[in-house]
């Protein structure tokens, strides 16, 4: 049964899941004060691995439970989650949010996952072959376990619908435009939780750069993306962790051709073994290969100097398409916590009053609150279930 508190709010808890390639991170939300409240967060690291762990924390980072063990797979670490939130006491969830990467040409907006809306999402699974299937696995499991709750589905391509034709529609004939090979844009959610948390203060020409495991760069125009540096999939951009990002088509040519590699060789190499990794012989964390820098290790320098490049040429591009940058944001795991990468990227755009430690404010890192931004839309979708 609905409960509703005093001034009309809806007094419902709402899970959201975030799945990643080797994790889960999990919010439980609250609806207090006119806005979204976290009850707890967490997530399951190490996926897949004998040194994974579950950890669940208090808003204020105090931590609830940690436990040290394999976790096979996203459906069994959602599984122990389950159990954890019981034996928290918490109310069983209202309605579960679950982050999905790419819904395909069909699936733009955030809405209720139906059967039909399921058989779409599998559809789709060519378009981004690493994230849709251990998504569709994960919302299979939660509709198990939390089967008396309506399940949402929020798309990170939702917020790049407002790119005009120029931007998504690619130099290719228009057969395959309309068989939706197109760019598509991700980190939506991230961007979203961007712009309603800078509110009215975010100015009419604006950057942000969501820099992670996987990056990427998006232009706002009053709010709205008009461009953005991912495009069919999420390996497209600059380069990643692991991820190649853009490269000349020729190459895939040439790989087919003279190292024979299939198509399933092909997504390995591109999003398992390149992008940082490739340039620093296979590491990829932004702090290590940050302090093998300092260290004199040349190709770690090279991977930092690649990746900050990249982004400032991207930056640079969007600011001829704007006619200018009033505002740079970096979020993400990497443009929130490395002030070597951002001083980076920042050097050579001082001529547009961009620079780090910008006493300005057009330069500034803002955490993103993805999990937060699924709630808001949950929330949204769950008072229009309880209307219809």
């Amino acid at each position: 049964m609905t409960m509703r508190t005093q001034d009309g709010a809806e007094d419902q808890t709402i899970l959201v899941l975030n799945s990643g390639s080797s994790s889960l991170k999990f919010g439980l939300f609250r609806r207090t004060g006119g806005d979204e409240s976290l009850l707890l967060e967490g997530s399951a690291e190490g996926i897949g691995r004998s040194d994974g762990s579950l950890r669940i924390k208090s808003p204020d980072g105090r931590v609830l439970v940690q436990q040290e063990h394999e976790l096979e797979s996203q459906t069994d670490a959602l599984q122990k989650l389950a159990r954890v939130l019981a034996q928290q006491r918490h109310a069983r969830p209202s309605a579960v949010g679950h982050r999905v990467v790419h819904g395909g040409p069909h699936l733009r907006a955030h809405q209720r996952i139906t059967p039909e809306v399921r058989r779409q999402l599998q559809d789709a699974v060519h378009f981004a072959p690493l994230h849709i299937p251990p998504a569709l696995a994960l919302i299979d499991e939660a509709e198990t376990i939390f089967a008396d709750a309506p399940h949402f589905a929020c798309f990170d391509t939702a917020f790049h619908a407002t790119l005009p034709p120029r931007a998504a529609q690619l130099a290719l004939p228009r057969r395959y435009v309309e068989a939706g090979v197109m760019r598509y844009g991700f980190h939506g959610l991230s961007y979203e939780s961007l712009v309603t948390r800078l509110g009215a203060g975010l100015p009419a020409r604006a950057v942000f750069a969501h820099l992670g495991n996987g990056s990427s760069v998006c232009a706002l125009r009053n709010g709205q993306s008009v461009d953005t540096s991912m495009g069919l999939t999420p390996t497209g951009g600059v380069p990643m962790g692991t991820r190649s990002g853009d490269l000349d088509p020729g190459v895939l040519l040439y790989l087919m051709r003279v190292e024979k590699l299939d198509a399933g060789a092909l997504e390995t190499l591109l999003n398992r073994e390149s992008g940082l990794a490739g340039y620093a012989g296979g590491e990829s964390d932004m702090q290590a290969l940050e302090k093998r820098a300092a260290a004199g290790d040349t190709n770690a320098s090279l991977a930092l100097d690649a990746f900050a490049t990249a982004v400032r040429k991207t930056i640079g591009g969007y600011a001829a398409l704007l006619g200018g940058i009033d505002l740079l944001v970096f979020t993400g795991g990497i443009g929130e916590h490395s002030e070597e990468i951002r001083r980076r990227v920042c050097d050579g755009l001082a001529f547009m009053g961009l620079t780090e430690n910008d006493p300005a404010g057009k330069v500034r890192a803002i955490h993103t609150e993805e999990e937060k931004q699924i709630a808001r839309h949950c929330r949204t979708l769950l008072r229009q279930t309880d209307a219809a």
